[in-house]
């Protein structure tokens, strides 16, 4: 079942400058290599295409269970000088939550806030 992400992780950002730092951080350890697999720092990228003008880099950080996503030339030039407000950070990584995630039958249970029948 294909999934948003926002149901297997949570999301933490922020922005320095022209670069944008997002942890996906997964909601239970067993959903963690899910993201491992799904989220390549080129999926990541293609999502935001026209938006990250920079490369994407994607650092795994598997005891704490999250990913971590360095994003260059993410902010126009930096919150300081750009008039793009919507691609701050935090609203980077509140996009990234609607990302679509591949989820297995016997994992479904582990999913947080997931309404019946909602995909």
């Amino acid at each position: 079942m294909k999934v948003r992400l926002q149901h297997l992780a949570h999301a933490r950002s922020g922005d320095k400058g022209n670069t944008a730092n997002i942890a996906v951080i997964a909601h239970e350890p067993q959903l963690y290599p899910l993201l491992v697999e799904q989220l390549s720092a080129e999926r990541v990228r293609e999502l935001y295409r026209g938006a990250i003008t920079g490369a994407v880099e994607r650092y795994p950080i598997e005891g704490l269970g999250a990913i971590n996503f360095v994003c260059h030339g993410a902010l126009g030039g930096g919150v300081s000088r750009s008039l793009c407000l919507d691609n701050y950070g935090k609203a980077l990584s509140a996009a990234l939550l609607g990302f679509g995630i591949e989820v297995p039958d016997e994992l479904v249970p582990l999913l947080h806030g997931m309404e019946a029948g909602e995909v």
